[in-house]
C-alpha cells in the first residue's frame, strides 16, 4: 500500500491535487480536511491509500492516518466502495462517522448522499465495533513515530513503484511484480505512465505463468 506521499504541490482543484513525488506528479482524490491544508506550491504530507482495479490505480489523501483507517474501513461494509466511503468519511469527518456508528445516530448517516435509512441501519450493524474513538492512537501520519513509512523499489523507476503496490495488492509476490517491472522497463518503447505500465506488467506475468 502507498501510505503516505510527502512533496510540494503542483497543481490543486475543488477535491483533488497532484503531488510531486521524486520528479513524478502523482494525483490523488482528497477529503475536504486533507484539502484544507493544502497551498499550491507549498509542501505537502498526506496520509494515502491505493484503490486498484485492473484498469485503474485511484490514490485517495486523507488529513491524518485515522481519517484513511476509517475509509478503509467503512468498505467492509456491503455495497459500500470508495466513492461512499469517501463520501461518509468527507460529510461527517473520522470522528462524526465514528461518533455515527456508535450511537447509531441513523439521522447523521442519512445526510449523506447516497445514503437510504436501510442502508445507514446495514451500516451501523456492519461496522459495529470496528471504527476506533477519536484518540484511540491511531494518529499521525506513517514514517513519524509509530508509524510506517512508505518505501521506494529498488531498481524501478519512481512511475513503477505505485504499479508495483498494485501488483503486490492484486496477488502476486513483491519479486514477482518487480521482475516483471524491470523486464517492462528495459524494453525500448517502455511505457511511462502507470496505467500503461500495469497493462504491460500484468500480460508479461500472465504469459510467464
Amino acid at each position: 500500500m502507498i501510505a503516505s506521499l510527502s512533496g510540494p504541490v503542483v497543481a490543486l482543484g475543488v477535491d483533488s491535487a497532484v503531488i510531486e513525488c521524486g520528479g513524478v506528479g502523482l494525483a490523488v482524490t482528497l477529503t475536504p480536511g486533507a484539502r484544507e491544508g493544502l497551498r499550491q506550491g507549498e509542501p505537502a504530507r498526506l496520509a494515502t491509500h491505493l484503490v486498484v482495479r485492473e484498469d485503474s490505480l485511484t490514490l485517495y489523501g486523507f488529513a491524518d492516518a485515522v481519517e484513511r483507517d476509517v475509509f478503509v474501513t467503512a468498505q467492509s461494509a456491503s455495497g459500500v466502495g470508495p466513492k461512499l466511503a469517501l463520501a461518509l468519511v468527507s460529510a461527517l469527518g473520522a470522528d462524526g462517522l465514528t461518533k455515527a456508528v456508535a450511537n447509531e445516530d441513523i439521522a447523521a448517516l442519512v445526510r449523506v448522499p447516497g445514503i437510504g435509512r436501510k442502508g445507514a441501519q446495514k451500516l451501523v450493524i456492519a461496522l459495529a465495533g470496528k471504527l476506533a474513538p477519536a484518540g484511540g492512537g491511531r494518529g499521525g501520519l506513517p514514517g513519524s513515530a509509530g508509524g510506517a513509512g512508505a518505501s521506494g523499489v529498488s531498481g524501478l523507476s519512481a512511475a513503477a513503484a505505485p504499479v508495483h503496490e498494485a501488483l503486490v495488492q492484486l496477488g502476486f509476490t513483491a519479486t514477482r511484480a518487480a521482475e516483471a517491472l524491470a523486464a517492462v522497463e528495459a524494453e525500448a518503447d517502455a511505457p511511462s505512465e502507470a496505467g500503461p505500465l500495469l497493462r504491460a506488467a500484468l500480460g508479461r506475468l500472465r504469459t510467464d505463468r
